[in-house]
């Protein structure tokens, strides 16, 4: 059969290595491709497996870089943002009411509402909350959105600059072109290389190599060689995370919280959509990048896990508390043990 020419082909990912295989018995029975890389405060790439090189778009996962410019214009301090707001407009949050009533307040400080937000409701990611709307009656809202609290941000940001808040979302408005130049500098990458598309929650996101989000992760834990405001920056948002891990994830089966939690914040984690993970190690420096290929989550929480552990920035006793996320032993619903997670990277 002749098929027609695969226009896409362009765009599509590089046949990545297997990173994690799960076996059933003495058999694989899934396998998950995908690529990673480890670097340092130097910059200098430690290890890596995979196409770190080919852009992906990075989803939610730069969500700290995009919460820069809100501090270096000044509008974190003009609109008095807290630790925990900084931390919500970091966040792909749960719905917890700890989220939602923050990030409602926040708006009414700005002297606007949820109507304002342009992020879309959905249900909300923790399964207990979204049964409390359900036995309510109440239908979702944008506060909802595990994007609100950035959205909030890039709100205060548009206050701040005196710009339409209506147009927050525009690729070439006053915010947006300020959260563009941010992540380009921190990845240092050409203006002509970033590829943009449409998040999720309508923001624009960019395609970024897995070698150059894991140089931005480093220099956010390590900001010393960064311009003064940035470095202040950088250091307020690490810290803010630090103190308040529920924030930028929940309190309930969020990696996230779990890893910032178990290091007491030494970790500065970051998910993204469709299998992407950015974390940093403030003692170290280093940072490492994963993007699973298929997208999924079960993958792409074993893997980070054993790699952070493999590059020494989580210690015996933290792998142990984390253990539930790496799944290396599969459990049936009789509590027998039916097989393995092998994570190959």
């Amino acid at each position: 059969m002749n098929l027609p020419p695969d226009k896409s082909a362009a765009g599509a990912l590089p046949e990545d290595p297997v990173l994690v295989r799960l076996w059933r018995g003495d058999f694989v029975e899934s396998q998950h491709r995908g690529a990673w890389c480890v670097i340092d405060a130097s910059g200098d790439l430690v290890a890596h497996g995979g196409s770190i090189d080919h852009p992906f778009f990075a989803r939610s996962s730069v969500k700290s870089l995009q919460a820069l410019p809100l501090i270096e214009q000044g509008g974190a301090a003009a609109f008095g943002i807290d630790d925990e707001e900084l931390s919500l407009a970091l966040a792909s949050h749960n719905a917890e009411e700890c989220h939602t009533h923050k990030v409602g307040a926040l708006l009414s400080r700005l002297d606007l509402s949820v109507d304002d937000l342009r992020c879309g409701a959905h249900v909300p990611g923790d399964r207990e909350v979204a049964r409390t709307l359900v036995n309510r009656g109440e239908e979702p809202t944008a506060l909802h959105n595990n994007c609100s609290g950035k959205h909030a941000g890039f709100l205060t940001l548009s206050r701040h600059l005196g710009a339409p808040p209506a147009e927050y979302l525009d690729p070439d408005g006053a915010v947006q072109s300020l959260v563009r130049s941010a992540i380009r500098e921190m990845c240092d990458l050409e203006e002509d290389s970033m590829t943009r598309g449409t998040d999720g929650c309508s923001a624009p996101t960019y395609r970024i190599p897995l070698r150059s989000l894991a140089l931005a992760f480093a220099r956010v834990v390590d900001p010393s060689g960064l311009a003064p405001e940035r470095r202040a920056a950088c250091e307020l948002m690490t810290d803010a995370v630090a103190k308040h891990p529920v924030l930028i994830a929940g309190s309930r089966g969020r990696i996230c919280t779990e890893l910032s939690r178990v290091t007491g914040g030494r970790l500065f984690p970051k998910i993204g959509a469709e299998g992407v993970y950015a974390v940093g190690d403030r003692a170290s420096g280093k940072a490492l990048t994963v993007k699973i290929d298929d997208g999924g989550k079960r993958a792409l929480h074993a893997a980070v896990v054993e790699l952070l552990h493999r590059f020494e920035m989580l210690s015996g006793a933290e792998l142990e508390a984390l253990e539930s996320w790496v799944h290396r032993d599969l459990i049936n619903h009789a509590g027998l043990k039916v097989g393995r997670t092998e994570v190959l990277a």
